[in-house]
């Protein structure tokens, strides 16, 4: 099965990406029509889909600083950890980003005029001398070349104690949570100075300590519901009309683990390093570290599906542990219409499962396919001989080379892919076809997609 490739290098990188360009977070805008990144330098770059339907560039901007705390000796790095996009009430867009501490809410809005003709301000904006003043004149809107600028709204700060892993933006439109490893603050979008801590796991003696939470989502429909997972493999579903401190869950949702397959890495791969309520809100998709699962919300016992993203690397935990790759947090992401999900991989790999005929593929990110009338071809690992000169075995995986970082857009069938300092743009151009049990042929075959780097 093979897939043609239109490709576009859109901006050239070097071959050993400095640190700060490294991607550490992607998201559609609700719309679709905005892409934003966030990168370890701090820096948000925020594409704009054309009318033809490709990705261009439409603004970049710095979010965060290093920071140094000084009352614990700590440097705050400026990596952007997470970014959300608000829903659009008027021609602007807001955003909300976040490093380690700080989370920060932008607007980014446009400007294709410029006043001119003030009484009191010469053309230069210094003042005038009043006394020189011997007419009025009305100022005027002037036509300018288009510019996006990216202004500072707001700024949350001194809530967290811990690094911040999460942010998520209620249905109502008007708070959002903010998580880290022990605590889930609920903040008004109007109010900086203070928030309202809705989930506390720490213990009075942090000797007794057990879990961390790992990841926090809000129900895209009911502003009162919201889930976060920790590191015991656990994701609680929580209902703040019932108490002001959510410390009690509604809903738990945990598989039971065989005794006799547990082993010292089984706490560790067990972590949810993800969590993804479903557009409808009925679904809930978790990711550990080898695979996704998909919840019901009315069945908490077990679920529904699993799907293994990488099972060949159990045999390759210890290697993994020594390296700490077996603590690479990797994200997940539904399609639009919830029929497919998808999630990343190492050597740049990144996993597809269509929910319905329970077909699943293997792809690579690769800066190969750049090359015009390139072919994507799907993957396949395996663990003992070759079978397929195209097979790649799992003793010869670069562990470096991650996938970590994936996004769906909200309607159409595009996907966003950071694979390091580099963004994959797979487009189906047939965006009108309708997502079926032959999704895959569709998707593979009749595809003409678009790929971009930064």
């Amino acid at each position: 099965m093979e897939l043609p490739l239109h490709c576009k290098l859109f901006l050239d990188v070097h071959l050993i990406p400095d640190s700060a360009d490294v991607i550490s977070a992607v998201e559609f805008s609700q719309s679709g029509e905005f892409l934003a990144t966030g990168d370890k330098g701090g820096r948000v770059v925020i594409f704009q889909r054309e009318p033809q339907g490709e990705y261009n560039v439409y603004s970049t901007f710095q979010s965060h600083e290093p920071e140094f705390d000084y009352l614990k000796s700590l440097e705050i790095e400026e990596k952007i950890n997470k970014i959300r996009w608000l829903p659009q009430l008027n021609s602007a867009h807001f955003l909300l980003t976040t490093n380690d501490k700080t989370i920060k809410l932008w607007k980014v809005s446009e400007r294709d005029k410029r006043p001119e003709g003030y009484n009191l301000k010469d053309e230069e904006g210094r003042m005038k001398d009043i006394s020189k003043i011997t007419s009025l004149q009305v100022p005027v809107l002037r036509p300018m070349d288009l510019l996006v600028e990216a202004s500072l709204r707001r700024v949350f700060a001194n809530a967290h104690a811990y690094h911040i892993n999460s942010i998520s933006i209620n249905s109502d439109c008007e708070t959002y949570l903010s998580a880290d490893d022990l605590r889930i603050n609920l903040w008004n979008l109007d109010i900086t100075d203070r928030s309202f801590n809705i989930v506390d796991l720490k213990p009075e003696n942090m000797e007794e300590l057990s879990e961390v939470i790992t990841v926090a989502e809000f129900h895209p429909h009911h502003c009162h519901l919201m889930a976060f997972s920790s590191s015991t493999g656990t994701t609680r579903l929580c209902d703040m009309r019932s108490r002001a401190l959510c410390d009690q869950h509604a809903k738990l949702f945990e598989e039971a683990v065989d005794p006799a397959n547990r082993s010292f890495f089984s706490e560790i791969i067990s972590s949810v390093s993800d969590v993804k309520f479903s557009h409808s809100g009925r679904y809930l998709l978790t990711r550990d570290y080898l695979s996704a699962k998909v919840w019901d919300l009315n069945m908490e016992n077990k679920p529904i599906e699993t799907y293994q993203v990488h099972d060949y690397l159990r045999s390759k935990l210890c290697t993994l542990y020594e390296s700490d790759c077996i603590f690479d947090k990797f994200e997940c992401a539904w399609n639009g219409t919830d029929s497919v999900i998808m999630t990343g991989a190492y050597n740049n790999f990144f996993r597809m499962f269509d929910r319905a005929s329970r077909r699943d593929v293997t792809l690579e990110a690769s800066r190969e396919v750049c090359k015009r009338r390139a072919v994507l071809r799907p993957r396949r690992v395996c663990v003992g001989r070759k079978k397929r000169e195209s097979d790649v075995s799992v003793d010869s995986l670069d562990f470096r080379k991650k996938i970590l970082h994936t996004a769906w857009h909200p309607t159409d069938n595009i996907i966003a892919i950071a694979a390091s300092n580099n963004l994959y743009i797979f487009q189906d151009r047939h965006i009108n076809r309708v997502f079926s049990k032959t999704f895959w042929a569709v998707f593979l075959v009749h595809s003409s997609l678009n790929l971009y780097t930064i």
